[in-house]
């Protein structure tokens, strides 16, 4: 008779205790599937009175994750303690320099020390897994290990934070404000009490870290993202990208270019209606993916919650307890090479600007010439006397020509200081699909 696949779960919160009932109403199921019986026989959890939703009684329970990674009689070590260092780190280096399994929802570990980790697995011949931590329940990392490999992947963008994603959609469908409705967001346990994480972009910024070192064979790099947060958009942006055919949603995006490099960004972004990730609203994630062969795909899915993101864990599991493994990063650590940088000031798009103008003749003119100063060519202007007025200054919208970053900062400095423009302007920029 096969024996039983060991696990050990480290965290006993919302996505934990998701896990062991899955493990437990699934149980036979997944031993049909697997071909053996999947059993939780070590747990770490700071309180051990309280009802996890499982049964408990078989499992010896340990106070160190530390501890139980190194010295548990398990076969895969489960991390969902969460944070890129402390305890989930060590645990994770033990587990793995153990030869043990490693299943981990840890965004923030395996983008800042998925290299290093990647390379303990396979020096043990161990499995490190992370399904869960890149958009919940949907299937990216699967499809990205297996289903499109025959492709060579020119681009993966996505929305990968639901609350910066449900923050946005209210905002569009009630005509609220950022600040009212995160509020909002934070009374339904949509966003933390601390939201920075979030709506800073650096949640989205570690899933897309991951993402393009899947995509593109090179070294997990998150310290080369570039990192944009949605707190400066309005519900006049919202309205003003609406007239202009646009929806706002805040995207991650990483391209590699016809000479190799490669382009890692998380920013807001206006997307053309028409577009499949315009269409993505509330807590959903969505990705696609533009691979050689197949064009583009796009999954969409729950990006959080304790099912899906449990669902997505125990898949990992059921793949070890098959035997299915492979390199953490497709290829094996020796050969993902680091990536060849586009710096951000060489990105190339186009760019909404709102600016509160002097409501005087001549004003538009002068804030026009400026830009052209800078080299910016204006290709639509909209001014709102009804849409934010502030004494005699008026809200004037525009819509540029491609043009690249650098020149874009330089039009912003200019018109940073000049007479005719009060306060810094708000630049979105345009990604059309």
């Amino acid at each position: 008779m096969t024996t039983p696949l060991r696990i050990g779960l480290a965290g006993l919160g919302t996505v934990g205790g998701g896990v062991g009932k899955q493990l437990e109403t699934e149980g036979a199921r997944l031993a049909s599937i697997s071909g053996r019986e999947i059993v939780v026989s070590a747990i770490c959890a700071r309180d051990r009175s309280k009802d996890r939703g499982f049964d408990v009684t078989g499992a010896t329970w340990f106070d160190d994750p530390v501890d139980m990674a190194k010295n548990a009689e398990i076969d895969v070590f489960v991390e969902l303690i969460g944070g890129s260092d402390g305890s989930a780190k060590s645990a994770v280096e033990a587990a793995l320099s153990s030869g043990k399994h490693v299943v981990t929802a840890n965004k923030a570990l395996v983008a800042h020390h998925g290299a290093a980790l990647a390379a303990l697995a396979e020096e043990g011949a161990a499995a490190l897994n992370f399904e869960a931590a890149v958009a919940g329940g949907i299937p990216i990392i699967k499809a990205m290990r297996e289903g499109l490999l025959a492709n060579q992947i020119s681009q993966v963008s996505g929305i990968l934070n639901g609350t910066c994603n449900y923050i946005l959609t209210e905002m569009e469908e009630t005509g609220a404000d950022f600040t009212d409705v995160l509020a909002d967001a934070q009374k339904l346990g949509y966003a933390e009490a601390d939201p920075s994480f979030d709506v800073g972009g650096t949640d989205a910024a570690h899933k897309l870290a991951i993402l393009a070192s899947l995509a593109f064979g090179t070294a997990v790099d998150f310290s080369s993202v570039y990192v944009e947060g949605i707190e400066t958009i309005t519900a006049a942006d919202i309205k003003f990208a609406a007239e202009f055919g646009y929806r706002i949603k805040l995207l991650g995006t990483a391209v590699r270019n016809e000479q190799g490099a490669i382009e890692q960004r998380v920013h807001p972004a206006l997307v053309a209606h028409s577009a499949p990730l315009a269409s993505v609203s509330g807590v959903t994630n969505a990705v696609s993916v533009h691979g050689g062969y197949v064009g583009n795909v796009v999954l969409t899915g729950p990006g959080a919650g304790e099912g899906p993101t449990a669902s997505a864990v125990v898949a990992d599991i059921v793949d070890i307890a098959r035997g299915i493994a492979f390199p953490p990063f497709i290829l094996p650590q020796s050969q993902l090479k680091p990536a060849e940088i586009v710096e951000m000031s060489d990105y190339s798009g186009a760019y909404y600007l709102r600016l509160k103008a002097a409501d005087r003749a001549g004003s538009m003119a002068e804030v026009t010439k400026a830009l052209a100063e800078a080299d910016v060519s204006i290709e639509r202007i909209v001014q709102r006397p009804d849409q934010g007025r502030d004494g005699e200054w008026l809200p004037v919208v525009l819509i540029t020509h491609e043009t690249r970053e650098a020149t874009m900062q330089r039009a912003l400095a200019l018109l940073s200081e000049h007479a005719d423009v009060v306060s810094a302007p708000v630049v979105i920029r345009i990604q059309g699909s």
